[in-house]
Parts: C-alpha cells; structure tokens; sequence
C-alpha cells in the first residue's frame, strides 16, 4: 500500500476548559497496487488503484488535563464525517494504458442485470476517532500532532470486495476492458494464459474499508477565550497530514 501527503483546514471553538468543537476539510489521495504485496497471492491478482478523496468532519476534543494555562494538551477526539472518492486505475498496455474510472465498469457486477448487486456511492459516512496532543508556543500560536482513524461503511474505496462475477455477464454489459480491469492476472509474466476466475471466486474481503491521518497541525487563535492564557476562545488552524490507504485493501 502506499499513501500519498494530503492537506487540511479547520475551525475549533472552545466551550470549556476541556471541551472543544471542531470542524474540519481534508484533500488526499490514495492508491496501493497488489504487486507491491509480500502475499504472492495478492501479487498474482495484480489489482491497483488510486482516488483523490475529499473529506468534511465535525468532531468534538476533550483535553483531560485542561487547555488553560498548559503548554502541552493531550487530547482525545470523535465524531462525524462524510467523504468522496473515485477509484481508478490504468488500463493494460496491449488496452491503451489509460486512466479508468472503475465504478462504471461494474467489476465485481454492481448493478448489472442478473447479478443482485447494486451499485455503490460515491459518497459515504465515515466515524473519525483519535487521540492528539496540542503545544502552545504563544498566546496565538500553537503546534500539534494528531492521529485519526476513519472507520467507514463500505468496501469499495478500492473498487474491490467480494467475489469475481460471471465473465460472459460483464462482458455483454460493460464490454472487453471491464474484463481485462476485472482480472488482471494475466498480466503477470508467466500467467498470461491464465483463466478468467469462475463465477463467485473471492476477489476481496468481506470486512469494511477504512483509512487513517498522521498529522502534523498549526493552529492560530482568533479570540481571547475565557481563560485568557489558555488555547483560546476560538481557533483556525491548518494541517498537512500524512494519510493510510485503506487498511482493507483486497
């Protein structure tokens, strides 16, 4: 898996000493290709993707020790989240090696005739929880660092989650390149005569995807708070995170 830097902004406001409200944006990208894998089985597969992913949040923090008059404040945070992807990946070679959107190619049957799959969105809920700690380097200014774990709804961030579908079904219905998008094992030197994978062969998990930040924060206090030495009444702030792939990529 490999996981590219992503950028954010975000507001807090302080209700107490210990509590704060916060929302937030995220931009990211994501991609993990299967040939990267130690597991021979999931090099043979040879599956990729990547998708750009925007992210808003409203998560609340709770400073057990307090935020006035500390310089450091650990912290503990939760709550809401909606995001939206787009998985693609690049065709063969020998199909022109162009970007493919995957969605529209059905590959595991969403919402083709016959196959009782429906179609998933583009656009999911997502539970953020983590843990921080903030430093204050002025009465204005402050640093922090955060670790943050989506958990998600779905198992197609990766365009990839249950099983193969029927061949000839999704090469009537979404034609040759859904095929070679679909199975790309015979593109691995030694397996090009491999067979198409019967009708109901794993091809993913059946568990949930999810992703996570590691991120740096810089935040600027906007009022003077009740505590006066303290974090602040109000705050914005912007971040540069370091983002996980899904930690289900099948």
């Amino acid at each position: 898996d490999q996981a590219l830097f992503t950028v954010g902004l975000g507001v807090g406001y302080e209700f107490s000493d210990k509590l704060m409200l916060r929302a937030g944006v995220h931009y990211a990208q994501l991609n993990a290709q299967d040939q990267y894998q130690e597991n021979t089985l999931r090099r043979l597969r040879n599956l990729s993707f990547a998708t750009n992913l925007w992210e808003g949040h409203v998560a609340g923090e709770f400073h057990f020790l307090g935020m006035t008059d500390r310089v450091f404040s650990p912290y503990v945070m939760g709550g809401v989240a909606v995001f939206n992807y787009n998985p693609y990946a690049y065709a063969p070679v020998s199909a022109g090696g162009q970007k493919v959107f995957l969605r529209p190619l059905s590959t595991e049957g969403q919402g083709l005739s016959g196959t009782g799959r429906p179609t998933y969105s583009l656009t999911q809920f997502a539970i953020p929880f983590g843990v921080g700690v903030r430093m204050k380097l002025t009465d204005k200014i402050g640093v922090g660092a955060e670790i943050g774990y989506r958990k998600t709804f779905t198992d197609y961030i990766d365009d990839v989650s249950t099983s193969y579908v029927d061949q000839s079904t999704l090469l009537s219905q979404r034609g040759p390149l859904a095929v070679q998008m679909a199975f790309r094992t015979p593109e691995v030197p030694g397996h090009t005569t491999d067979p198409y994978p019967a009708n109901g062969v794993q091809r993913g998990g059946s568990a949930k995807d999810n992703y996570y930040f590691i991120g740096l924060t810089l935040s600027y206090r906007l009022g003077q708070g009740s505590g006066g030495s303290g974090f602040g009444g109000g705050r914005g702030s912007s971040k540069k995170y370091k983002m996980g792939c899904p930690t289900n990529v099948w």
